[in-house]
C-alpha cells in the first residue's frame, strides 16, 4: 500500500494564490471560507473552499496547487466538486434505454387505465341497477297509495258500496209498490162512483115512468 507523501507547507498555505485563481472563473461572493486540504499522491495539494453558488448545496471549490523543486507554488487545476451528501444529478442513461423505459411505462399506464375503466363501468352499471330497482319500488308504492280508497270492506267494488246500492234498490221497489197500491185504490173508487151514478139514473127513469 502506497502512502501519501507529507504535504508541502508552502502549498498548504497558498490560499491567496488559490483564491486569485477562483476569482478568475467565479464571482467572489460565491467563494466561502477555506474548508481544509487533501494531499495528492504526486505531491500536489488540493485546497478546498466552501461553495456559495446557488443550486449547488454540499459542493466545494477545489484548487490544486503544486511546485517544482524550489520554485513558487503554481495552480494546476480549479474545479467544483461535490462533497459528502451533495445534491447530484442522476447518472446519464443512453437515449435508447430511456426510450425503451418510456414505452414500457406507457404500456403499463394504458393497462392500468383499461383496468380502471372496466372496474368503473361495472360499478356504474351496478349503481344504475340499484337506482332502477329503487325507482320501481317507489313507483309501486305510489300506485298502491293512489289506487286504495279511504275505506274498503268486503262489499266494496272500485270504491262503491254494494250494500248501499242494494238498499237504494229496495227503497225504489217499495216506492213503486206503494204507488201501484194507490193507483189501484183510485180505480176502485172511480168504479164505485160510476156504479152510484148509474143507480141514480135508474131511479130517475123509474120515477118518470110513473
Amino acid at each position: 500500500m502506497t502512502s501519501k507523501p507529507d504535504a508541502d507547507e508552502r502549498l498548504i498555505g497558498a490560499h491567496d494564490l488559490a483564491l486569485a485563481a477562483l476569482r478568475e472563473i467565479t464571482p467572489a461572493n460565491t467563494i466561502g471560507p477555506a474548508a481544509g486540504f487533501l494531499p495528492e499522491e504526486d505531491g500536489s495539494v488540493s485546497l478546498r473552499f466552501e461553495n456559495r453558488l446557488a443550486g449547488y448545496p454540499g459542493w466545494y471549490w477545489i484548487v490544486t496547487v503544486a511546485r517544482v523543486d524550489d520554485e513558487d507554488p503554481t495552480v494546476l487545476e480549479v474545479e467544483l466538486l461535490p462533497g459528502d451528501g451533495a445534491l447530484l444529478a442522476p447518472e446519464w442513461v443512453p437515449w435508447a434505454e430511456r426510450l425503451a423505459d418510456y414505452r414500457a411505462h406507457q404500456v403499463e399506464l394504458a393497462e392500468q387505465a383499461a383496468a380502471a375503466g372496466d372496474d368503473s363501468g361495472a360499478a356504474v352499471d351496478g349503481a344504475a341497477d340499484d337506482e332502477s330497482d329503487d325507482a320501481d319500488d317507489d313507483l309501486d308504492d305510489d300506485d298502491l297509495d293512489d289506487d286504495e280508497p279511504d275505506i274498503l270492506h268486503a262489499g266494496d267494488l272500485d270504491g262503491v258500496d254494494i250494500d248501499e246500492l242494494d238498499e237504494e234498490s229496495e227503497d225504489e221497489e217499495s216506492e213503486d209498490e206503494e204507488s201501484e197500491d194507490d193507483d189501484s185504490e183510485e180505480d176502485d173508487s172511480d168504479e164505485e162512483s160510476d156504479d152510484d151514478s148509474d143507480d141514480d139514473d135508474s131511479d130517475e127513469d123509474s120515477d118518470d115512468e110513473e
